[in-house]
């Protein structure tokens, strides 16, 4: 391999042209349109194809084992009936049904179990599971539960319906419409007659059903209230005859005339009082005045007295007055006045005789007041007892009978209510519509296989492209020096494409060229010498963050360019772990730079000249034993600068190994190689934070392992090194 853009004086100036991504134009990478998605969309179609492919297959598998669907459905109203009793006083108006609980009697199980039986649903594989064959997916299923369950699934009954009621539940729609009372009942299966008589099945079975249950109803509530008549029939009777005996007992007269009879003499009897009273007060008046008067004269002029005395009194006073006359014209001691006192006095003494008899009389009036009253108060008292007597009697009388009555009514109740439903047993159960019963369907539902097929590729295309819209979001490797320009201290060194295995033998001296590689690691060697000022820098440390990064390549590639250009080059495997470089040039040396910087070598020992002209210096074996010579690698570069040589140390990587980071701070320059869409940005900064130190102020940054095809999908600024002329001028095939 040859190279001739490079002069072999590796110290003469060149050219101010050099390859300086930093001066591209604004990034775009972040910017998403039209244009980014279709690239999105190419670079990533692998996968979309593979998810598409592993989302359809199953669901082609299934819709190909799809059936015609066939759908029938009725329409229908359930009314009350017309008349709920055959009563003249019935005013029922045929109210509508409870809508929602029509519906669960049509959903009810002894329905379905009707249904599937005259039917013979059980004996279709549709809705028997026995019947049917297993399925791969079901065979797939069946095997993965087994191997977290071993207890050996139960045979499903071929014969029973327990496993068939939930698939005709499944098929079978009953609801009712919002904001009315019509109710639709469906059935959708593969046998269009099936689904046209399952619908108008059911609406049957139902009414049967729904008289069925009311006439149990009935005949339960008859039988009920037949018992409840004969016992309340027995309570009445019971409560006749105990007011019929206790009016008995009692003897309570019940006779309106005899009860106002009975009124009217105690009425009688307590005037008759009152009178013997008014006569015993009277008579106690006059008793008193007389026993209190001295004089009779006197007494009797404030009293009623009988006649007698009256004119007695009268006399009496005509007398006295005459005298008085006669004291006015003659002496009393005249005869006629003497004769007219005398005739005073003895009517004096016959007043007070008639006054003291008839006080006597009044006396013995009293008495038999006292005696009459006494008579009447005993009367009265036993009438006013045997009224009260004769009233709680009536009360508790009053009581029973209305007990009796009330027992009586009860009895009423029941005879209209055994009339009533005995009416009822008459009537139907309820009055059903149909409004549009279900018929034979013409066609299958659903859009058909093919739609369905459409629509699962239409999904799993959708499902692939997401899944590549977010596997691209979540992507954080390095794929650009647009996506690290603003990490400081970095100068990017050119993108390295990807070498295919062919080209990439185990003896990398003698293979074919490849014009895009070979030109990249120019580039690279360029901005190396740029960076330097123009001149090749004496030492090249070539590390990365992690291994697998493709840092020995590049080394050893750079190693192969500047010797292909005449440019003395020492190449040292400094990976003291796990150097590989020995296993390409095949030096044959025991030691290497592990027993130098151990102690146990010389530099001349470890040193090989490779017929290519690379002299190298491989790892040796790793040892763990403290490195006497600290500033071993230091007298590397300085004999290598004595000699005239570019010294490049393919380094472990700097996230793995102190070594390197005590190696970036004695070369003169760093190149850090990033694997395209493997190394993580965070990666990146990271490692440029450990290499950090004031002799590497910048570090020279190169991304390797690049896909061509896939790099120029992105809509980075420098996926234009890649686009479709550029690789039609290298050959590429696109």
């Amino acid at each position: 391999m040859t190279i001739s853009t490079v002069p072999p004086d590796r110290n003469l100036p060149i050219s101010s042209m050099r390859y300086d991504p930093r001066a591209q134009v604004e990034t775009k990478a972040d910017n998403l349109d039209l244009a980014s998605a279709f690239r999105l969309l190419r670079r990533r179609m692998v996968m979309i194809i593979a998810i598409t492919v592993l989302l359809v297959a199953p669901a082609a598998i299934t819709i190909s084992g799809m059936k015609p669907a066939y759908q029938a459905w009725a329409r229908l109203i359930i009314h009350q009936p017309l008349a709920k009793t055959l009563g003249e006083e019935d005013t029922s108006s045929g109210d509508m049904l409870d809508a929602k609980a029509e519906t669960e009697r049509l959903l009810s199980r002894s329905i379905a179990e009707r249904v599937v039986r005259e039917l013979r649903l059980n004996l279709r594989p549709e809705f028997n599971p026995a019947l049917r064959e297993p399925s791969f997916f079901e065979g797939i299923r069946t095997k993965l539960r087994g191997l977290f369950d071993p207890r050996k699934p139960a045979e499903p009954v071929r014969d029973g319906i327990d496993a068939v009621i939930p698939e005709f539940f499944r098929a079978l729609g009953v609801w009712h419409e919002d904001k009315s009372n019509v109710i639709q009942i469906s059935f959708t299966t593969n046998d269009p007659q099936l689904a046209a008589a399952v619908p108008n099945r059911v609406i049957s079975i139902y009414l049967d059903e729904r008289k069925g249950g009311v006439r149990s109803r009935l005949d339960s509530a008859e039988k009920w209230i037949l018992q409840r008549i004969s016992e309340q029939k027995a309570r009445a009777d019971i409560a006749r005859e105990a007011a019929r005996n206790y009016q008995e007992s009692m003897d309570v007269v019940s006779k309106e005339d005899a009860q106002d009879e009975r009124l009217k003499s105690l009425i009688e009897l307590t005037g008759r009082e009152g009178k013997i009273e008014e006569s015993r007060v009277e008579v106690k008046a006059v008793i008193s005045t007389l026993e209190a008067a001295d004089n009779a004269s006197v007494a009797v002029q404030n009293i009623t007295l009988p006649d007698d005395i009256t004119t007695k009194q009268r006399d009496l006073h005509a007398q006295e007055a005459d005298l008085a006359r006669l004291l006015e014209l003659y002496d009393g001691n005249a005869e006629a006045v003497v004769d007219l006192r005398g005739k005073i006095q003895k009517s004096r003494a016959d007043l007070n005789l008639a006054t003291k008899q008839y006080l006597q009389t009044m006396r013995a009036k009293l008495a038999a007041l006292d005696h009459e009253a006494a008579a009447v108060q005993s009367v009265l008292d036993v009438a006013h007892e045997k009224r009260a007597r004769d009233a709680l009697v009536q009360t508790e009388l009053t009581r029973l009978q209305r007990i009796a009555d009330k027992e009586q009514t009860a009895l009423e109740k029941f005879e209209d209510q055994r009339r009533d439903l005995a009416g009822k047993a008459k009537l139907p159960a309820a009055e059903l519509e149909v409004l549009s019963p279900a018929s034979v369907p013409l066609g299958s539902e659903g859009r058909g296989r093919l739609f369905y097929l459409v629509s699962a590729l239409l999904a799993a295309i959708s499902a692939a492209v997401t899944a590549a819209f977010v596997i691209e979001m979540w992507d954080r490797s390095v794929r650009s020096f647009d996506q690290i320009a603003g990490m400081a201290r970095t100068i990017p060194a050119g993108l390295i494409p990807r070498l295919a295995r062919k080209e990439n033998p185990k003896t990398i001296f003698g293979h074919v060229q490849v014009p895009m590689f070979d030109e990249a690691i120019r580039t690279v060697i360029l901005t190396l010498k740029q960076s330097n000022g123009g001149k090749f820098p004496n030492s090249i440390v070539v590390t990365s963050a992690h291994s697998g990064e493709g840092k020995s390549l590049v080394a050893r590639s750079l190693a192969i360019e500047l010797a292909a250009a005449a440019v003395p080059v020492l190449l040292v495997d400094g990976d003291l772990r796990r150097g590989e470089l020995e296993s390409y040039f095949k030096s044959g040396l025991q030691q290497g730079l592990n027993e130098f910087l151990n102690g146990h070598a010389d530099i001349r020992d470890i040193v090989d000249h490779h017929p290519s002209g690379i002299d190298f210096i491989p790892s040796g074996k790793f040892s763990l034993q403290r490195r006497v010579r600290s500033n071993g690698l230091a007298e590397i570069i300085e004999m290598a600068g004595a000699a005239g040589r570019i010294v490049i140390f393919d380094s472990a990587p700097v996230l793995a190994s102190t070594d390197t980071v005590l190696l970036t701070a004695l070369a003169e320059r760093t190149l850090a190689v990033v694997r395209w869409g493997k190394t993580s940005r965070r990666a990146v900064e990271f490692s440029l934070q450990q290499m950090k130190s004031p002799r590497n102020s910048e570090i020279i940054v190169a991304i390797n392992s690049v896909n061509p095809k896939q790099h120029a999908l992105y809509n980075f600024s420098d996926s234009e090194m890649f686009s479709r002329s550029l690789m039609k001028y290298y050959n590429f095939k696109v």
